[in-house]
């Protein structure tokens, strides 16, 4: 049985474009560190290629690491959050759960790089919930909460703790009508 973090092809299809969205954003901040580096710009625009279903899901499963190396040529926080936010937008063809790793890690990056502005991370988890199409919404809806289920990257782990897992829990929090928390510290 697969894990609930997997969502079916056509959610996972859905929800990748959202997730390149998401990484594109901050895209910039990586780059401005490695602008000879394309392996994060390369990997939004294979999610984006998997969403209009050009890609199939075993090609992109053998490649999903590719743009997370790209974290280690860069030294800024901001910049290695940027990078893991493409990496996390191009395992979505693997695992559904991987959407919200890659809005995670862009609110993250986008914290980090408008250090002078506060609100700078809630600022983005907003953008990323107004942005959410219906059907992308349904999709992410289906993920169980973060740090519920072990089975995937929403499980214990990272994703699950600190920082990102709070960006998570506001962004499902988000995903209902409800106002979203703002809880991040």
């Amino acid at each position: 049985m697969p894990s609930p973090q997997s969502l079916s092809e056509a959610d996972r299809r859905t929800v990748a474009a959202w997730a390149a969205d998401c990484a594109e954003r901050v895209l910039g901040v990586f780059e401005a560190e490695a602008p000879s580096d394309a392996r994060p710009r390369e990997a939004i625009a294979r999610a984006r290629a998997f969403a209009r279903g050009e890609l199939a899901t075993a090609g992109e499963i053998r490649r999903r690491f590719v743009a997370g190396r790209a974290a280690r040529a860069v030294s800024s926080p901001a910049a290695v959050a940027a990078a893991r936010a493409a990496a996390q937008a191009a395992g979505v063809a693997h695992m559904g759960a991987h959407a919200l790793g890659a809005a995670a890690y862009a609110a993250k990056a986008a914290g980090l790089a408008g250090s002078d502005r506060p609100d700078s991370l809630h600022e983005e988890v907003s953008w990323q919930l107004h942005h959410l199409t219906d059907r992308t919404k349904s999709a992410l809806r289906k993920l169980p909460p973060v740090g519920e289920d072990s089975a995937g990257p929403l499980g214990s782990g990272l994703l699950a703790s600190g920082v990102l897992g709070s960006i998570i829990r506001e962004i499902q929090a988000g995903l209902s009508d409800a106002p979203p928390r703002h809880d991040i510290p």
